[in-house]
């Protein structure tokens, strides 16, 4: 595309922006103090397109424009600003062994409060998941089976770390994510609202299909080696275990989540 077309001259590894992107990758305090995150990829920028995020920059590395004018040219007439990146840029700045010919330059959504979240489905509550990939996974399933909301507490992964930006599948743009670091709070204020909490645990816990989980709960996952803290245990209306055939001890935080968020749905869909 040439300059008229909205790219303009190819930007070298020192330039302000580059630098301000490479931060923003690296960096949890850039990310919060510039209130924007980095898209890497084609995919996850057209699906924070689709889901309305607001795009300010689009950066696209020597020789792509051709293989993404369709989604380059949908970029364009949303407004975006479109930047070529020299030769070697993307390498000298990127997270990943392959980076991607694409970086989105996103404003993080408008914050969002254990108060605003509708109260008549199934809430995800995240304390302390500390794997990128894991809390994109999780996001990305909490979308597809119709949560209400995903909150994000007890210290673990920052939600907007590239790597689970990347894992969501741009689902972290379309849904609702509260960022709130005390999970005794957050269980207080969902119980006050008439929200049941329930634990994921190993086992001891009931059966999925024993339970209403398809409204008015919170499904409360915690932290990948050490699960749930006794605090916050001590707060739940509940526990849910999977039951598991074979010597299994347990599941991937990321795969147990996504197993009851469609269990979730599955029941709302049987009430109606």
């Amino acid at each position: 595309m040439s300059e008229a077309g909205g790219v303009h001259a190819g930007l070298a590894a020192r330039h302000p922006e580059v630098r301000y992107l490479r931060d923003l990758l690296r960096d949890r305090a850039t990310r919060l103090d510039g209130n924007q995150c980095v898209a890497e990829g084609p995919r996850v920028i057209s699906a924070a397109l689709d889901r309305g995020a607001m795009i300010e920059a689009v950066y696209i590395a020597d020789g792509a424009t051709r293989a993404f004018s369709n989604l380059l040219d949908r970029l364009a007439d949303a407004g975006v600003r479109l930047e070529l990146l020299r030769e070697g840029v993307l390498e000298k700045i990127g997270t990943t062994r392959s980076p991607q010919p694409l970086l989105g330059l996103i404003d993080l959504p408008a914050p969002v409060a254990v108060s605003d979240l509708e109260t008549d489905g199934c809430i995800l509550v995240l304390c302390g998941v500390s794997d990128p990939g894991n809390f994109g996974t999780l996001l990305r399933s909490a979308e597809a089976a119709g949560a209400q909301g995903v909150i994000s507490c007890g210290g673990g992964v920052d939600p907007w770390n590239p790597k689970v930006v990347r894992a969501s599948a741009g689902a972290i743009f379309g849904v609702p994510l509260v960022e709130d670091g005390d999970p005794l709070e957050v269980l207080e204020m969902l119980s006050s609202r008439g929200v049941r909490a329930l634990g994921t645990i190993a086992r001891g816990g009931e059966a999925p299909d024993a339970l209403n989980l398809g409204s008015g709960v919170a499904l409360v996952l915690g932290n990948e080696a050490h699960g749930l803290p006794e605090d916050v245990s001590d707060l739940l209306d509940g526990s849910v275990t999977i039951p598991m055939a074979g010597v299994s001890e347990s599941l991937n935080v990321g795969v147990a989540g996504s197993i009851l968020l469609f269990e979730s749905a599955r029941q709302r869909a049987a009430a109606v």
